[in-house]
């Protein structure tokens, strides 16, 4: 969080893991998105879409020219990580993105 400003609403995507499934064939890339905002409700709604566009929108979309997103997992649901530093409203949640080769 070296460029966040305090106050802006944020929303933060970290790689956090991630295998191989199939040889060749099929990955996992683990996903923690964190969103940042003065308003808590604010924060939460917009955690609460980011949660969405993973699990609704991303599947089945092309993610590269050799790469479709097969699915995504819910690891964690957004839970609500105050920041001591900022003062602001934070919430977090985790996906498994499940990327396959494309033929």
């Amino acid at each position: 969080m070296q460029r966040h400003t305090a106050g802006d609403t944020t929303v933060y995507l970290e790689h956090s893991g991630g295998l191989r499934l199939v040889r060749d064939r099929m990955d996992r890339i683990d996903v923690e998105y964190s969103v940042y905002a003065i308003d808590r409700k604010a924060c939460i709604d917009l955690a609460m879409v980011v949660r969405e566009a993973f699990l609704e929108d991303l599947p089945y979309t092309a993610s590269a020219p050799l790469m479709t997103v097969l699915d995504v997992e819910e690891i964690a649901a957004p839970s609500y990580y105050p920041d001591d530093e900022s003062r602001e409203h934070m919430y977090g949640g985790e996906v498994a993105v499940y990327l396959t080769a494309t033929d």
